[in-house]
């Protein structure tokens, strides 16, 4: 089965392509409180997208999942309303699947799962050294359907130069054999376009096949949309990615004994780049 591919937007007419390319999830990112000051200095996505934007991209999908990641828990301030408020907002808007980001603690998962009651599909964001710390005491919750593994947020809680020396160093390994072991679909990280990236996206997607994920998130360098105005150079852009992508995944899907090959090159390209930084 291929990759879920999942591509951050908050315009319709971006959706309606990367829906059409073949994209299988859409993703609104809502995430903002704490974001901008744990990751200073860092050339991450920090979108701050709203409720009318997750409204406007559910009126045109007709394929594609909607993917909502909301704040960490929190509760209400002058500023924004509380994860219970924000939560019943996401759901009444039309999301299919919400992601609860930077948790550190097993309640806090527990009260995301009570917010957000079944009414639609949940995902965990691991992300925090704290959270891999008591990660198997959350996969014995009921109600996670789904857990993506997030190399930025956690090199930086590890102290990395580089986000996939967790590839690297057997940490996600680890997570995804933990995670596999409970029956619960996972993924990590980002892909860049085929033959781009600091390491190839070629090398990573060898190593969703190996490590025997289920998702990745189509990175900014496979499409910065925000920089092309021409609607067909972007659904060019969208259409020759995404086909690249499938193409070679079916190689993975029938040359699986290169994985262990590719991991020497994964880990021999890490290292050239945690050295050069």
């Amino acid at each position: 089965m291929s990759l879920k591919l999942m591509y951050i937007t908050n315009n319709p007419d971006v959706a309606l392509i990367a829906e059409s390319a073949g994209v299988d999830r859409i993703f609104v990112d809502m995430e903002y409180i704490g974001k901008a000051g744990r990751q200073v200095g860092m050339n991450s996505v920090k979108s701050h997208h709203t409720f009318q934007d997750i409204q406007n991209i559910r009126k045109v999908l007709t394929k594609a999942e909607l993917l909502v990641r909301c704040n960490p828990i929190h509760i209400a301030t002058n500023d924004y309303c509380s994860s219970e408020e924000e939560i019943n907002k996401i759901v009444e808007c039309g999301a299919d699947i919400i992601m609860l980001p930077y948790f550190k603690t097993v309640e806090e998962v527990k009260m995301f799962l009570g917010f957000v009651a079944g009414r639609v599909k949940t995902m965990l964001l691991l992300e925090t050294p704290e959270a891999v710390n008591i990660l198997d005491e959350i996969l014995n919750l009921s109600g996670i359907d789904y857990i993506h593994i997030g190399l930025n947020d956690l090199s930086l809680g590890y102290h990395k130069k580089f986000m996939f020396e967790l590839l690297a160093d057997g940490t996600v390994d680890v997570l995804c054999a933990k995670i596999r072991k409970a029956g619960i679909p996972y993924g990590f990280g980002g892909i860049a376009s085929l033959g781009e990236g600091l390491i190839p996206a070629e090398i990573i997607l060898k190593e969703h096949y190996r490590l025997g994920s289920t998702c990745a998130i189509l990175s900014r360098s496979f499409c910065k949309s925000n920089q092309i105005s021409d609607l067909g150079q972007l659904k060019e852009v969208f259409n020759n990615g995404l086909k690249d992508i499938r193409h070679f995944e079916n190689g993975c899907l029938l040359y699986s004994a290169f994985f262990k090959e590719n991991e020497v090159l994964l880990k021999n390209a890490i290292k050239k780049v945690v050295e050069e930084l």
